[in-house]
């Protein structure tokens, strides 16, 4: 057994790390920080293209693409988003669009073969991740599915085996700080898979909960999961009933007010029980403004997500999703979050 170091547990409608809530006795401006987990959309940590047309896309500024040195400069910069208060981030085993946004997905980027088992050098670069924010005392919220590449799975039985896969891959390596999404944006039109979809995916939370179930050195004892949908909705009561926390999306909300609708729409849910709620992806930002999405979030007492990209016509340092990445804090958008979440938190 890998003695851990980070353990996340959920008490309530709070999240705890080591037994004591996150961000402990702190409040911002009268509004309670204590038991929220703020966090950042990283998705491309492990990213790779396995499609050899589509590949040199990625290329850095100054040289070729490198699986290996993304991810070790992805490492690097954890640190320091530590020290500035942040706690939670976003992975996904088949990372989201390299683009930020885009209409088709050529490339192929996947952790999971076309039968649903793990590729080694995905997994290799996972771990390194996984282990320094053990060390940090960080809350990976770890993505299975990604719409535009759950087609390079075969079938729904590749789907299921690949939510095994993973699951035991995390149990073996005894991994106590991981919250698990099992897709994101799971009501997106473009999941081929129809177990990955909103009516369903329930069925896919249901079988992280039972196959986890008694092995995790945790007061809950297994791994703990949820789902995620498009910007602007709310959880379905399917989706509620099963997942330990609920995850909502800001993409598209434009209005403060319609973030803090949000939250109060998830609470009104018939299979809500108190859950913590975070947003695990928002692109808005307005960090001088008096209010704003992740001040709206934390108003009505709920987590909020960072997610940048690289908008068009901007360089390398910009966005923390468009791949190749410069994962330092090294342009005004990301420095305007870090301040904004460093006077929230306390962290100085």
């Amino acid at each position: 057994m890998i003695q851990r170091k980070t353990a996340v547990t959920i008490e309530g409608n709070a999240f705890f790390i080591n037994g004591a809530p996150t961000y402990g006795g702190r409040t911002y401006k009268g509004m309670k920080v204590e038991g929220l987990l703020l966090n950042s959309r990283v998705v491309q940590g492990i990213f790779d293209d396995l499609n050899p047309e589509t590949r040199g896309l990625w290329d850095y500024p100054d040289g070729p693409w490198d699986p290996d040195r993304n991810t070790d400069e992805f490492v690097a910069a954890m640190v320091a988003w530590r020290n500035a208060g942040l706690l939670g981030f976003t992975l996904n085993l088949q990372g989201g669009s390299p683009q930020g946004y885009s209409k088709e997905q050529p490339w192929h980027n996947s952790a999971f073969t076309a039968e649903g088992e793990l590729r080694e050098a995905y997994m290799t670069r996972l771990v390194r991740i996984l282990d320094e924010a053990d060390a940090l005392g960080m809350v990976p919220v770890l993505g299975y599915f990604y719409f535009g590449q759950d087609q390079r799975l075969v079938d729904e039985q590749a789907v299921i085996r690949a939510t095994e896969s993973a699951t035991d891959w995390l149990l073996d390596q005894w991994y106590t700080n991981v919250l698990i999404e099992i897709g994101n944006e799971v009501d997106n039109s473009k999941y081929d898979q129809p177990i990955l979809r909103t009516d369903r995916c329930h069925e896919l939370i249901e079988l992280v909960k039972a196959r986890s179930a008694g092995k995790v050195p945790t007061s809950h004892g297994r791994l703990l999961v949820s789902t995620s949908l498009c910007g602007g909705k709310i959880p379905t009561e399917s989706i509620a009933a099963a997942s330990d926390f609920l995850l909502l999306h800001g993409n598209g909300v434009s209005e403060p007010a319609r973030i803090r609708q949000m939250v109060d729409l998830t609470r009104g849910l018939s299979n809500y029980r108190d859950q913590p709620i975070f947003f695990n992806e928002d692109d808005h930002f307005d960090f001088e403004a008096q209010d704003n999405n992740m001040l709206a979030s934390l108003d009505r007492y709920a987590g909020w997500g960072y997610f940048d990209f690289r908008m068009a016509g901007e360089g390398y340092h910009e966005g923390y999703q468009s791949v190749p990445v410069d994962w330092m804090v090294s342009s005004e958008r990301k420095r305007g979050f870090f301040k904004l979440l460093s006077a929230i938190t306390g962290a100085g």
